[in-house]
């Protein structure tokens, strides 16, 4: 037997558009001689649709969808994911379920058991857990169905020939033939090889080939990266569809079996996958939202920089342009070195110092702060100056505005509200500094883009005379070892002392990171390519006693 699986890219709510790409994927499986076709998890809405779920018409046009799709597997069948009305009085109106579809009818359903409370997922937010069960028979093969990665919810048994008394987290106990697994799981570069082990590794146990289908594409902030796999019954990838790109793919279970035709494992460098995460995360951030050109501020920073390397990776030069804002405190290589990165990307740029304004300002202010000495007031707004005329242009000329602050900033709140944190999307938000400098490299790779001065030169904000970040943060690589073991992988402050931290310096990031929760409430949306971004990820009080 022939299978597809269909690795896409949906749009959230865009019903009609998901449905060309699914049926376009079926005609190439019939086209293959595929007998199933398989897709990923709530592909019919978009994953993922958050509380437009609570909306009668959204579901209504998702059951239209799906009735529409089981019309046209004509000789072929398809496994589908969407949301499905709880016909029982108790429990959640919803079910998070797979459908399998063919000749204009539902042949079998299933409801997700397990569902997701971690991170940014609050399923039960939204679904009653499913408690039917997982297999049917699919032209003489027991297929064990499930959604999501947790492969728990496999259900060793079905109405035809029900089974008791065999664990819930076993598909051995009723012996499927296969198992399918569709998912929608978004990218984090610390769980690349984690995820395939969770799918090799219950292949290698019970012996039972498993195929699991993922999305790719972004939705806001959520980015996916598909790398679907077709796994024999000993735990080896048999194939994987590749990072970041659509795909349909056919093959044979026979080949399977054989072990015939594999293709050979590729290793893939995390900070490439990273890369490819971001560009993938901006273009589809415009694409969907209808929005064709951005604008950032350009400082001759490292992190202004990359994203603006990033922006015209994804949407190219002809969409992208740059903003040099300097003041009395920028230094005369900051500009152009910015310049020479401008012309690298070919891109458009504009120079208009702050000067004018910025002198203003502090003579409208002077009365008031005459007998006061010169702060971060004074430094903030420049910053803010700044943004006032990124979004001018912005406004002006239908743009977004993308935000350059990385996550190592954003942590420490070492940004100015209303300022350098404006913008419609945050790029490196969820990307520690020293991670920045490493993706400038890999930018680099094959020639170089971002001029090597920028790379070495120690990072300023320039907002006071011979400023350094170093003046007021430890130096990036010891503040981002502590920033990840307390953010992202929640450790309290003893445990990171005990990794040799010195405790003053341990206490006085921790405590910049819970007292800067309230300008990261207020922060743009962060594209995510870790496990504990800044957002929905990390949900913490702002009035809390840490």
């Amino acid at each position: 037997m022939n299978i597809t699986i269909a690795q896409l890219n949906y749009h959230i709510g865009n019903f009609e558009y998901n449905k060309i790409i699914i049926c376009n994927a079926i005609e190439k499986a019939r086209a293959d001689g595929s007998e199933l076709v398989i897709f990923s998890e709530l592909c019919i809405p978009g994953y993922p649709p958050l509380d437009l779920l609570d909306r009668i018409d959204f579901i209504e046009k998702c059951n239209a969808a799906v009735s529409e799709i089981a019309e046209f597997c004509k000789g072929i069948t398809a496994i589908v994911g969407s949301p499905v009305f709880n016909t029982y009085p108790e429990g959640k109106k919803l079910y998070n379920s797979a459908l399998v579809l063919s000749e204009g009818k539902i042949l079998f359903r299933t409801n997700k058991a397990l569902l997701s409370a971690r991170d940014t997922f609050d399923e039960y937010r939204y679904f009653e857990p499913g408690t039917n069960s997982s297999i049917f028979s699919f032209k003489g093969i027991k297929i064990a169905l499930t959604i999501g990665e947790d492969l728990r919810d496999v259900q060793p048994f079905d109405n035809e020939f029900e089974k008791s008394g065999y664990p819930m987290d076993d598909p051995a106990s009723y012996n499927p033939d296969m198992i399918i697994n569709i998912s929608a799981s978004p990218f984090s570069h610390t769980r690349i090889e984690s995820r395939k082990k969770i799918f090799t590794s219950k292949a290698a146990r019970h012996g039972i080939p498993v195929v699991t289908v993922n999305q790719t594409g972004a939705n806001t902030e959520l980015i996916f990266d598909g790398a679907s796999l077709i796994i024999n019954g000993e735990g080896k990838i048999y194939h994987q569809l590749p990072y970041f790109e659509e795909m349909v793919f056919s093959f044979s279970l026979d080949d399977l079996a054989a072990w015939k035709n594999p293709s050979p494992e590729i290793r893939h460098d995390p900070l490439s996958l990273i890369r490819k995460a971001l560009v993938t995360g901006i273009r589809d951030y415009f694409r969907k939202t209808g929005v064709k050109k951005c604008i950032a501020g350009l400082s001759g920073g490292i992190d202004s920089v990359v994203v603006l390397c990033l922006a015209r990776e994804a949407l190219g030069p002809e969409n992208v342009k740059a903003l040099l804002l300097p003041s009395r405190y920028s230094s005369d290589h900051s500009v152009s070195d910015s310049i020479e990165l401008a012309h690298n990307l070919g891109i458009g740029y504009e120079i208009i110092s702050i000067e004018k304004a910025f002198s203003s300002f502090l003579e409208t202010l002077e009365p008031y702060f005459r007998n006061c000495k010169p702060d971060v007031t004074e430094e903030n707004i420049q910053a803010r100056i700044r943004a006032i005329l990124l979004m001018a242009f912005a406004n002006k000329f239908g743009a977004i505005l993308l935000n350059t602050s990385n996550k190592s900033e954003a942590a420490v709140g070492y940004g100015t509200l209303y300022g350098d944190m404006a913008g419609g999307i945050a790029v490196i938000g969820d990307v520690y500094k020293t991670d920045v400098y490493r993706l400038a490299r890999e930018i680099n790779r094959e020639r170089e883009i971002i001029p090597e001065k920028i790379i070495t030169k120690p990072p300023s904000a320039e907002l006071r005379p011979d400023q350094l970040d170093t003046d007021s943060l430890p130096e990036y690589d010891i503040l981002d070892s502590i920033l990840y073991q307390y953010i992202d992988l929640n450790k309290p402050a003893d445990g990171i002392v005990l990794e040799n931290y010195d405790r003053s310096v341990v206490d006085k990031v921790l405590r910049l990171v819970n007292y800067n929760e309230y300008k990261r409430h207020q922060a743009p949306p962060v594209l995510r390519i870790s496990s504990k971004a800044f957002g929905d990820g990390r949900k913490m009080p702002i009035v809390a006693k840490y």
